[in-house]
């Protein structure tokens, strides 16, 4: 990433993925034990998982987001809220101010968008009071990397093994890691590597609606071996 006016984001990925209520809840419902009062959220785009957020007992939300036009729509949707601060800045920037600030510092398909992550992982190991977590939902399995992965500037796709070693050497210790939306890999795979399309509200809503609700049951019972995205939950050591 670069600077702010360097980013790219694409508004109607943005505005498809708003269709995706039931898929942002099913992640919160994966994260929110480990939030905490305080929680960084780095990179909230234009506030569609912060709305989310503020609906849990956290008293604090710091949302970060450097690029000028996202910032624009994440600070006008919750201008008033006194529960949420909106800084423009990328968070590495802000990293000594924030000095063990947070109970959390979260990541919700943003670390593939750093080509240093694991120097952002660092960062948010310097924000995290003792104890805390980092909290990281990212797009998983090398092969489902697509022309639209590239066209919104993910420099990856992560396996296992690679998630973990970077959190580690950050100095965290990992909770939990495990894959996450196994029905999603082929819709994925035929849609963006073989027919090279781009994401479709429609499609999106349809998905969440009819294949969502029935995977979260599902995957929280029997734990899939392969999925869409990863999730992991990590940890700084207490003194």
């Amino acid at each position: 990433m670069g600077g702010s006016d360097d980013i790219q984001y694409f508004g109607k990925d943005l505005e498809a993925m708003s269709f995706a209520d039931n898929y942002h809840r099913w992640i919160l419902a994966e994260l929110q034990p480990y939030l905490g009062k305080s929680v960084a959220e780095v990179g909230a785009g234009n506030g569609n998982f912060s709305a989310f957020l503020l609906e849990t007992e956290l008293e604090r939300l710091v949302s970060f987001e450097p690029s000028n036009n996202m910032f624009a729509d994440l600070e006008r949707r919750f201008a008033g809220n006194q529960r949420i601060d909106t800084i423009r800045d990328f968070f590495g920037n802000r990293a000594e101010q924030y000095h063990e600030a947070f109970d959390s510092v979260m990541y919700i398909n943003v670390l593939e968008h750093i080509e240093d992550d694991g120097q952002e992982l660092r960062y948010a190991f310097q924000t995290l009071r003792p104890g805390g977590h980092i909290l990281l939902f990212v797009p998983a399995l090398s092969f489902l990397y697509s022309e639209l992965d590239r066209k919104v500037g993910h420099f990856r796709r992560y396996g296992k093994r690679q998630l973990v070693e970077v959190v580690r050497s950050a100095g965290f210790d990992i909770d939990r890691v495990r894959f996450f939306d196994i029905a999603g890999i082929l819709p994925w795979y035929v849609a963006f590597v073989l027919l090279k399309s781009t994401t479709n509200a429609a499609n999106v809503s349809l998905y969440d609606r009819l294949v969502v609700p029935v995977m979260r049951p599902l995957e929280r019972f029997i734990r899939p071996p392969i999925g869409k995205n990863l999730l992991l939950i990590g940890r700084k050591p207490a003194r």
